[in-house]
């Protein structure tokens, strides 16, 4: 049974090296070998493979992700292994993507008046919040890339922010429009009076200077955005930060299209302003506003001609 172990330190290191991070991967897989381990299975099977994916039971959404992993270090295994089975796909049903929610100015308003009166409310948690929901909304930024944004590469001459180590370990350049800016830097100079010496290298942080980290910023949200109506108290699910990401990807396709750009030249830097890796995952935008869809199909139509 070390062989899969073995195999799989290989695999990983292999996924690690083409510029994903596979954590989340590698916790799943990992727990695969250890459900391999009790079968005392030395080769991966269909069945063993659906066997460990529909665990636990009730969690019908992370069926077809865990069957995903296994797929594919399957296929990494059965060129040193042909006894290997790999799982086919269509055993489970495909994942879909979650609708983004688009919130509206007033909506993203409210939220915002709304981290001014956290508190303490003479101290810098109500600005940071206030900076952070900000930022997410008028950057694309993904939370995580936020708050590892260090000070260093906030560039509040230039208004450029540097964001490295992205979700496939590319680093790119964000221009800040100058009425974000502003609030960065009106930002910057009070969380260099409260907090002097500074205690942490990143640019926004919690009360005491320490890294802001994201459960404590989901709390928060959930909190406030339940207080403002944007969430039902008793509901499940609801409009997440990561909505704020789709938001500007909808908003700035939809403002290219209204300006009669030609949005298919402009779709390749979208995509690498928002650090996709194919420029396919901003296309499927196109699909996820009901606008966006009318206007992609008005240019289909005037391409074509219209049907007389």
């Amino acid at each position: 049974m070390n062989v899969l172990a073995s195999a799989l330190r290989s695999y990983v290191a292999m996924r690690r090296g083409f510029g994903y991070k596979f954590h989340h991967q590698e916790e799943r897989l990992t727990d695969f070998v250890r459900f391999m381990r009790t079968r005392d299975a030395a080769f991966i099977t269909r069945k063993l493979a659906l066997e460990w994916a529909t665990q636990p039971q009730g969690r019908h959404s992370t069926w077809t992700l865990r069957l995903t992993d296994v797929r594919g270090f399957a296929r990494y295994l059965q060129s040193v292994d042909p006894r290997t089975e790999v799982p086919p796909t269509g055993m489970l049903p495909g994942l879909s993507r979650a609708k983004p929610y688009l919130y509206t100015k007033q909506e993203v308003r409210a939220l915002l008046e709304a981290t001014l009166a956290l508190t303490p409310t003479d101290g810098l948690r109500p600005w940071t919040y206030h900076c952070l929901f900000g930022l997410l909304a008028v950057s694309g930024l993904r939370l995580g890339e936020a708050l590892a944004l260090r000070s260093e590469d906030a560039d509040l001459k230039e208004g450029v922010l540097t964001i490295r180590a992205t979700k496939f370990g590319k680093t790119r350049l964000v221009p800040i429009h100058p009425s974000s800016l502003r609030v960065l830097v009106h930002y910057a100079d009070r969380r260099d009076r409260l907090l002097c010496p500074p205690r942490s290298p990143y640019f926004l942080v919690a009360e005491r200077g320490g890294k802001l980290l994201p459960q404590y910023v989901h709390r928060v949200f959930l909190r406030l955005s339940r207080q403002i109506g944007l969430r039902d108290p008793q509901a499940p699910v609801g409009p997440r930060l990561h909505d704020f990401r789709h938001r500007f990807a909808v908003e700035t396709l939809v403002r290219w299209y209204r300006q009669g750009r030609n949005v298919d030249l402009l779709l390749p830097v979208l995509s690498t302003y928002m650090g996709h890796s194919c420029v396919r995952d901003t296309y499927w935008y196109l699909s996820a506003c009901p606008e966006l869809m009318g206007h992609a199909v008005q240019k289909l139509e005037d391409s074509w001609g219209r049907p007389q």
